[in-house]
């Protein structure tokens, strides 16, 4: 793989880092399981791009799409707790729902800004060739992100927000308001994942009506993917898993379709995609298993090392 697919791979990889982390909390730190994400996150590349091409700054433009994945979170959140419709088919509406709403947005089903300014063409430094700057900047945003979140989850309010999520009895006893956290919560995350979208449609030139199939899938993989491979309690390193997950998960998928051998093309990657979050599924049944067996291993050794010791 060449330079410059890897640094495109670590590029797009960040990008989804930051959906991976929104994913984390609503899978993980609310245990909300929302499928909005596939709807939120064409909504931050659609209200983002829209905004540049009416003139808009594009950091103002990326302020508002947050803004807008905000409100779908909410809005995902508000259906549960306030019309007490299930989880899962509370964000399949509003996933639905926003698919109407992003060709509202956008007005056609893409919008280019291949000759607009984008947030990576106002910063630019020392003449970089985008191929290396766009990764480093990526890295800042995340790297600013990851620690506001975790800032944020160390406070009181995001300490009750975790409680939410770990024991919502047990926090409503404490006096905690779990219906308004969990609208929190999940603001935040969609309000994440949109970042990423507007993050994405400037990167790659343009929003598409598409870009979001598939989303929750490869945030899923990810989380799962850096929960695997960096166990951790702590809040800090489970965000920072997240984000290698992501990473890692770009770089496997860029491997796969520029490796020769295996003859994968661009339209294999839906299949890439497949294998790849099957794999990752299995990844922590596998783990445990190893883990069961290597103690029974030991244990079976200490008969024979007790009776050659005796004799």
């Amino acid at each position: 793989m060449s330079l410059i697919a890897s640094l495109g791979a670590l590029e797009i990889g960040l990008v989804f880092g930051l959906v991976a982390l929104g994913v984390f909390i609503s899978f993980r730190v609310i245990n909300f399981p929302d499928l909005t994400v596939d709807g939120s996150f064409p909504l931050g590349g659609a209200v983002a791009a829209t905004l540049i091409v009416a003139g808009w700054h594009p950091l103002a433009a990326t302020a508002v799409a947050v803004l807008a994945g905000a409100a779908a979170g909410a809005l995902t959140a508000w259906l549960h707790v306030g019309l007490r419709i299930m989880q899962l088919l509370a964000s399949i509406l509003v996933m639905i729902a926003l698919y109407s709403i992003n060709l509202r947005v956008m007005g056609k089903p893409n919008v280019a800004l291949i000759t607009e300014p984008t947030l990576f063409s106002l910063f630019t430094f020392n003449d970089w060739p985008d191929y290396v700057f766009k990764p480093l900047l990526m890295l800042a945003i995340v790297a600013v992100v990851k620690l506001l979140i975790d800032l944020f989850f160390a406070s009181e309010a995001g300490l009750a927000m975790r409680a939410t999520g770990g024991n919502a009895r047990m926090a409503r006893a404490q006096g905690i308001s779990t219906d308004r956290f969990t609208i929190y919560g999940l603001a935040l995350s969609n309000a994440l994942v949109a970042l990423a979208g507007a993050l994405f449609a400037q990167t790659q030139g343009g929003a598409d009506i598409s870009m979001g199939v598939g989303t929750i899938v490869i945030g899923l993989a990810a989380v799962i993917v850096g929960e695997t491979l960096l166990p951790a309690r702590g809040l800090v390193l489970a965000t920072l898993a997240c984000v290698l997950g992501a990473v890692l998960y770009r770089f496997f998928i860029a491997a796969a379709l520029n490796t020769d051998f295996l003859g994968l093309q661009a339209q294999d990657l839906n299949l890439v995609t497949a294998v790849l979050v099957a794999g990752a599924l299995l990844m922590p049944s596998l783990k445990r298993k190893l883990v069961k067996r290597a103690p029974r291993k030991s244990a079976d050794t200490q008969p024979a090392t007790a009776a050659k010791e005796a004799l």
